[in-house]
């Protein structure tokens, strides 16, 4: 029998199921994937390297819907408010990823790429080297908990006895407008606040 016009197993559709399994589950396996694309499970790994190969084209894929665009505009804090933003849309489509690959090394070309422009722009805007991934960390502790945080329920205090908790309460009924943007945008402004106080190199 001739060899099929289209492959069966390629990068793209091994990412593809990966990432499909882990918004519906939180995990994948490559057994897993083996299956959901009806290949033998050493198939796979003809394809990708390993495990951690899968998680880093998982990362890639996400990353992807990234707009980078920010990152060559000027001042630097209006810079990394747009990367942040966007960064934190192209993980809130995928929340079950996050902490599968806040566990895994960062190894990505494309990703570390974006990085390398984060870098760059905080040490031209005048920060010193030893602050730069404190800054970066930071901004991505922002944003990926606040990508969580849009996945979470509209209601995450169920208030039962409003008197037993009046101040909650009160606190709860008082929030007008989208809580999870709400709060994203104060930590990012913190962020980028407690960063222009950073002294310069």
């Amino acid at each position: 029998m001739g060899r099929p016009r289209t492959a069966l197993l390629d990068r793209e559709r091994i990412t593809t199921t990966a990432l499909g399994l882990l918004d519906a589950q939180g995990e994948f396996s490559v057994p897993q994937i083996a299956r959901r694309l009806g290949v033998q499970t050493g198939s796979v790994y003809h394809h990708v390297d390993g495990r951690d190969g899968i998680v880093e084209l998982v990362r890639e894929r996400i990353s992807e819907a990234i707009d980078t665009a920010p990152l060559d505009t000027r001042p630097w804090d209006v810079a990394l408010a747009g990367w942040a933003r966007s960064y934190r849309a192209a993980f809130a489509a995928h929340p079950r990823a996050i902490p599968l690959l806040m566990t895994h090394p960062v190894r990505a070309p494309r990703v570390l790429e974006q990085y390398e422009r984060a870098v760059a722009l905080l040490l031209e805007a005048g920060f010193a080297t030893a602050d730069v991934m404190r800054v970066i960390t930071a901004l991505e502790n922002a944003v990926l908990g606040s990508a969580l945080d849009l996945a979470a329920p509209e209601a995450m205090w169920e208030i039962t006895d409003a008197a037993a908790t009046p101040r909650l309460a009160e606190a709860l009924d008082a929030v007008r407008g989208n809580r999870a943007d709400q709060a994203f945008e104060l930590a990012l402004e913190g962020v980028l606040d407690a960063a222009r106080r950073l002294p310069e190199r």
